[in-house]
């Protein structure tokens, strides 16, 4: 790689830290750069995100130019061949040592956390083979209407983009609103929605038909959902604040609760490296205590015989397993309900789902789900 990227790069990891995330400074350093130098900006995205992907390699290496040379000549030599690394120097040096004791993990997980994650496009229903033929280089994989893209044009400025005909949306948080199974004419709150991308998708499989309720305690999360709802042609939906209190939005009783719960994000490690290396055990330890209280505030809106799902993009124990076993000590009239793993349907259904990048390509995630007896 041109070394001319390496002080633009050296600039936005000196940047970045813990409150400033490596993709934040990125945007903000790149903005003007990539309307001169489209592949300078992509070049320096690409050494930025291999820096922190072997982080772990550098700590002992003095000057940043030398790290940053290193880190891409060990990304090189893991491409040609992942097995060139032994599995403890994996486990020693991919994540923080506080990782290891809070992900059940083989392996596998460890190196593909060190590969670039792949991108993943949700084309509007029935229409995935359509757009992936328009978005060459693209292909259709293990959902329908999931489509793998492996170009490097914008796709923001496509005309398909223009006419709504597919969102940027991991494989793992497609899969989620399809194991939620909303139908038709049902009544649904998405009560952690952030921008939207999950309401959305449920609102596809429910062909605009019923009422989805989108929640967020940040406002502007919620107003580009209404923009991207808009460009979509979605509409069938209702937008409020929740701040996660007793004091929910609305006094409907739901069909289905999502509560797409705040994470430690653990999950997206391949995607977001940086994140790793900024993610403590505490964070963990907090944000468990308030998925608790989001699920626990969140079950009295379902209605008996609904179906109540918790999903986190996280693989740690403290936020999976361990918030459902309090959940379900805590709110005995919930059931655990068996759900098909929409990546996996020729398994068993079971009540709680792992997503795992190794396994299926996108974000990590776990999915629990609860039916509220009558």
């Amino acid at each position: 790689m041109d070394q001319s990227v390496f002080p633009i790069a050296a600039q936005v990891i000196s940047q970045a830290d813990r409150e400033h995330p490596a993709d934040d400074v990125l945007r903000d350093v790149l903005r003007e750069i990539r309307r001169q130098r489209p592949q300078t900006a992509r070049d320096v995205s690409r050494t930025v995100f291999t820096f922190y992907r072997w982080f772990g390699w550098l700590k002992n290496l003095r000057g940043m130019n030398v790290r940053i040379a290193r880190a891409l000549e060990l990304n090189e030599r893991y491409l040609k061949n992942p097995f060139t690394l032994p599995e403890a120097d994996l486990r020693a040096k991919a994540v923080p040592d506080w990782a290891t004791a809070e992900v059940t993990a083989n392996v596998a997980w460890f190196r593909v956390l060190q590969r670039e994650p792949l991108l993943w496009l949700r084309a509007r229903k029935g229409q995935g083979r359509h757009l992936a033929k328009a978005l060459h280089p693209a292909r259709q994989t293990a959902l329908p209407d999931a489509v793998r893209y492996d170009g490097a044009k914008d796709l923001f400025s496509t005309p398909e983009f223009d006419a709504g005909q597919f969102e940027v949306q991991d494989l793992s948080s497609q899969a989620v609103s399809l194991a939620c199974r909303p139908e038709p004419g049902e009544t649904w709150w998405d009560a952690c929605a952030g921008e939207g991308g999950k309401t959305m998708h449920m609102s596809d499989l429910m062909e605009n038909r019923g009422l989805i309720w989108a929640t967020d305690r940040a406002e502007w999360r919620l107003d580009k959902l209404k923009r991207r709802a808009a460009r979509a042609g979605v509409f069938n939906y209702r937008s409020a604040p929740w701040d996660g209190s007793q004091h929910l939005p609305t006094k409907t009783a739901f069909d289905g609760v999502l509560v797409d719960a705040p994470c430690s994000g653990v999950g997206t490690w391949q995607r977001n490296p940086h994140a790793r290396w900024t993610t403590t055990i505490e964070d963990v330890r907090e944000l468990a205590a308030v998925q608790q209280h989001l699920l626990a505030n969140a079950a009295p809106a379902v209605k008996p015989g609904g179906k109540l799902i918790y999903a986190v993009c996280t693989l740690t124990k403290s936020e999976t397993v361990d918030v459902v076993a309090t959940f379900e000590n805590q709110r005995l009239e919930f059931k655990p309900l068996a759900l098909t793993n929409p990546l996996a349907p020729e398994r068993p259904a079971s009540p709680q789902l792992w997503f795992w990048p190794q396994e299926f390509g996108g974000n990590g995630m776990f999915v629990a789900a609860w039916e509220r007896q009558r």
